[in-house]
């Protein structure tokens, strides 16, 4: 297998979101302004240069075609004209940013239509469907760059709404919150208040733990996962805690596994609205679950940040309530996980799912034959798929930091050789 990534999956967000346009006439606020005018029966010229992505029970609206290649069906976001919600108030909708790449200003904005249950979309039969974050992950050609962005698009927008939904009210005084700056911020409506809030993200840490002295890498595996998946230690940063000194804790904390110096890898946004994936494999005609934690179900929204760390003490002592187990692999174990083609198969499975939740058919069987890639031999040993950081700093490693499959980093990475 062979991926070459410019960025970690929902990085690389191709609207300027953070960046807009100088001309104050295609500002948020302008932009909202004219959304507003067009809502309330005016001017229908802003329907013409807004597009709206709309979410429903934080699943995006997405619309597939099946590919003439093979790598199955693509899938791209669902953006409808403003006409599709009128009836959706202004101030629940959120500036996403512009497109760079146009010349007439197009913004786009992304909604919340789960109570709007007269809203014709995503219904079956349409070609749309409302699919959840974690699906489309899976379902993303890593090779394609557009479909990355894609990708990006919907993890921003959907952290975004996430955050609105979970900040209904001020932390200071209780008092219920509104929507200012076109969605990119909220504020107390209480008079003598008036907080401001901004969407925040919480710091995980993600570790590889290496021992270089015998050329193996610390993996762990979790009683939820499949019996083969491994993956790396992570965990959340304490208050008043340093990044180097919490990859520390965590890994004495679920391992024992005492850790000396710590480098930095990279870092992956990572929408947190789910606490698990779970997906279907068709293999040999079976459909066998993979079940992996990929996010915290309590937080909208979370920044990965990858780390080598180098272990000074060797003897593993797993801490039950955390993980089911952990052990030490070597470089050429781990090497021969990352070859296997199980990541192809699985993209392309999930593809096809994409494709038959757009076509109202999401009960429907996916032929074997869709699915012929590669061998079919089950691996001893799989670890998370290109759409995760971890994957990366594993492959990192395995391939000393040197020549990587994944370009991530390239500056940070080439000052990695002595892994």
């Amino acid at each position: 297998m062979s991926i070459n990534l410019k960025s970690h999956a929902f990085a690389s967000n191709p609207l300027r979101s953070s960046h807009p346009n100088s001309d104050p006439s295609s500002s948020p606020t302008s932009a909202l302004d004219a959304l507003k005018s067009f809502l309330s029966g005016g001017d229908n010229e802003s329907s013409a240069v807004a597009r709206v992505l709309p979410f429903r029970k934080g699943r995006a609206l997405a619309r597939s075609s099946v590919s003439t290649s093979n790598s199955g069906p693509k899938w791209i976001l669902g953006w409808v004209s403003p006409a599709k919600v009128r009836g959706i108030r202004a101030e629940s909708f959120v500036y996403l940013g512009s497109d760079p790449e146009e010349e007439n200003g197009i913004v786009f904005w992304a909604v919340d239509v789960s109570d709007a249950a007269d809203l014709e979309l995503g219904h079956g039969g349409d070609g749309y469907g409302f699919v959840d974050l974690r699906t489309l992950m899976i379902a993303t050609d890593w090779t394609d760059a557009d479909a990355m962005g894609e990708l990006a698009i919907a993890g921003h927008a959907g952290a975004l709404l996430e955050w609105h939904k979970t900040s209904r009210f001020c932390g200071h005084c209780g008092t219920p919150t509104a929507s200012v700056d076109a969605g990119r911020r909220k504020q107390c409506t209480n008079g003598s208040c008036k907080k401001k809030i901004y969407p925040r993200v919480d710091p995980v840490v993600i570790m590889l733990v290496i021992d270089k002295e015998n050329d193996c890498a610390l993996l762990s595996h979790k009683s939820r996962s499949s019996p083969r998946m491994w993956s790396c230690l992570a965990g959340f940063i304490e208050p008043g805690e340093s990044l180097e000194e919490a990859v520390r804790r965590e890994t004495l904390e679920e391992t024992s596994i005492e850790v000396g110096d710590v480098v930095y890898h990279s870092s992956q946004p990572w929408p947190g609205t789910y606490l698990s994936l779970q997906f279907d494999l068709l293999r040999h005609g079976i459909v066998e679950y993979l079940v992996f934690s990929v996010g915290s179900g309590n937080m909208p929204c979370q920044l990965m940040m990858g780390f080598f760390a180098y272990a000074k003490t060797f003897n593993i002592h797993v801490d039950k309530a955390e993980l089911e187990d952990a052990r030490w692999h070597r470089r050429e174990d781990v090497r021969k996980a990352l070859t296997y083609d199980e990541y192809e198969r699985t993209q392309k499975t999930t593809a096809f799912k994409v494709n038959q939740i757009c076509k109202g058919l999401e009960g429907a069987q996916i032929s074997s034959a869709d699915l012929n890639t590669g061998s079919r031999e089950l691996m001893q040993m799989f670890v998370p798929g290109p759409y995760a950081i971890a994957h990366h700093l594993i492959s990192s490693w395995v391939h000393d930091g040197v020549n990587c499959i994944h370009q991530l980093q390239p500056k940070q990475l080439s000052s990695l050789s002595n892994l």
